[in-house]
């Protein structure tokens, strides 16, 4: 009953019996200014940059930038306070706001009154975002994307952290972002749902079994992965291929979806072509880089389609004689392949050693220095909200805030994560010059990202 009231407010004060539709988001266009605005799973940084990333290696092109506007342990209310400071001060066209994980709470779910606080919650998140609403229906030049949190794993098995009830509330908050969409006509990404179905399919083998980590909350490099690829889904990108290539061998000739091709008539290998392709294939990680957390970002593709879904870099070749086929781009062997692997497909996405995924991977190098360095800058601003603009210091970064700060981290073990960082990044030239490398990196991820033709030989294996 609750819920209705809360549902059907908003659609009266809104809406007025409006019957627009939430939308899904728009694929972004060049010039884009994206930010994302959200709590710790923004903040760390990754599913955003694989968002990037996808879009620097399939729209090379076309570019945009994203920025980071991710404070830990931020609720609807806390982005709203920093929205002017931190967000629109970014010149946004899009703006992707997420919320719901700190908002829905923890420990409160353990204690006698349960139910009540949680209704209570839910009702400060609705009103927090109303004012958030109001500032993006004041700015019509920014597109926003409202998104729900990825989720909170009540169902593993794992002793900790376990608050029952707390899922359910996250989904009452997914409720009424949806509605909000859809009553205003903006986009709406669902992460919660789609994320826990895959971790309640996959608990039916491996009971322990997560996308996120082991407090329950954090998604690992897998889930990150697989949020960025729910949110290019809801962009209508899935099944939008790297390069498509059809050759006959035996009539001569070829056919192509996102690239060129140029067969040569006369070779002496079984088929030879210049081969310029659009885009770049996603280059996939496989190594453990968050801290605590054991997940490698490949191990997303034992449970969701990515490769199927955004790394499909297809080389058909029909018609050839029976017998094993090496495959050599611009004069180095590849791999090799029977007749018939090269009849029915071979995905080349799939192989790291090829001239165009290794330059994918110099973007990917490049884009991961570049969030690193933006992280820097994450640290230095949740000090500033999170403590500095309530001891009225905001921006101050003098010795009496630093030493005020000091003393905090003391006896706060978050604040004293973020000292490190932030001794340096007080001093504004420090700042300035992360600033000046963050650009400087995307500028030459932009300038690598380009395809380049290679030469493609299908040889006989003699």
């Amino acid at each position: 009953m609750f819920m209705k009231k809360i549902i059907m407010g908003l659609i009266l004060a809104l809406s007025a019996g409006s019957e627009t539709q939430a939308q899904s988001p728009a694929v972004f266009k060049s010039g884009d200014r994206v930010v994302f605005a959200g709590n710790s799973i923004t903040e760390a940084g990754f599913y955003e940059s694989n968002i990037w990333l996808y879009y620097m290696t399939h729209f090379p092109d076309q570019r945009i930038t994203v920025f980071n506007a991710g404070i830990g342990g931020d609720v609807a209310g806390q982005i709203n306070n920093r929205f002017e400071e931190d967000v629109l001060a970014k010149k946004p066209s899009v703006v992707v706001l997420t919320f719901g994980m700190n908002d829905s709470g923890y420990f409160e779910f353990s204690a006698a009154d349960a139910d009540e606080t949680a209704k209570q919650r839910l009702e400060k998140s609705f009103q927090s975002f109303a004012l958030l609403q109001k500032k993006l229906l004041e700015n019509p030049g920014i597109k926003p994307v409202i998104m729900s949190s990825s989720p909170y794993d009540e169902t593993m098995k794992n002793k900790d952290n376990y608050f029952k009830g707390k899922s359910k509330l996250m989904e009452q908050i997914a409720t009424f972002q949806q509605t909000a969409a859809k009553t205003n006509g903006w986009a709406f990404v669902d992460l919660l749902r789609p994320m826990t179905e895959i971790n309640i399919r996959e608990q039916k083998s491996k009971p322990e079994y997560t996308l996120t980590g082991p407090d329950r909350i954090h998604p690992g490099r897998a889930g990150h992965l697989v949020m960025s690829a729910f949110f290019l889904e809801n962009q209508g990108l899935a099944g939008k291929p790297v390069a498509r290539i059809l050759i006959n061998a035996k009539a001569g000739t070829a056919e192509a979806e996102n690239a060129k091709v140029n067969l040569h008539k006369k070779a002496s290998a079984a088929v030879v072509f210049d081969y310029l392709a659009n885009a770049l294939p996603f280059p996939i990680d496989s190594v453990n880089a968050q801290w605590d957390n054991p997940q490698k970002q490949s191990d997303a593709l034992a449970v969701y389609p990515f490769i199927k879904n955004f790394n499909q870099e297809t080389l058909q070749v029909k018609n050839l004689k029976k017998g094993d086929y090496q495959l050599m781009i611009d004069g180095t062997k590849i791999s090799t392949f029977s007749a018939d692997s090269l009849s029915n497909g071979i995905n080349m996405a799939l192989l790291s050693n090829t001239p165009q995924y290794q330059q994918s991977l110099s973007v990917m190098y490049l884009n991961d220095l570049r969030a690193e360095l933006e992280k820097k800058l994450r640290d230095y601003y949740w000090l500033q909200f999170n403590f500095f603009k309530g001891e009225n210091l905001l921006y101050n970064d003098s010795q009496q805030a630093l030493e005020k700060v000091l003393a905090k981290a003391r006896t706060d073990v978050f604040v004293r994560s973020k000292m490190g960082t932030y001794q340096t990044a007080r001093f504004p030239e420090v700042r300035e010059m992360w600033e000046r490398n963050i650009q400087q990196l995307s500028d030459r991820i932009y300038q690598i990202n380009k395809p380049t033709s290679h030469l493609i030989e299908i040889v006989a294996v003699k």
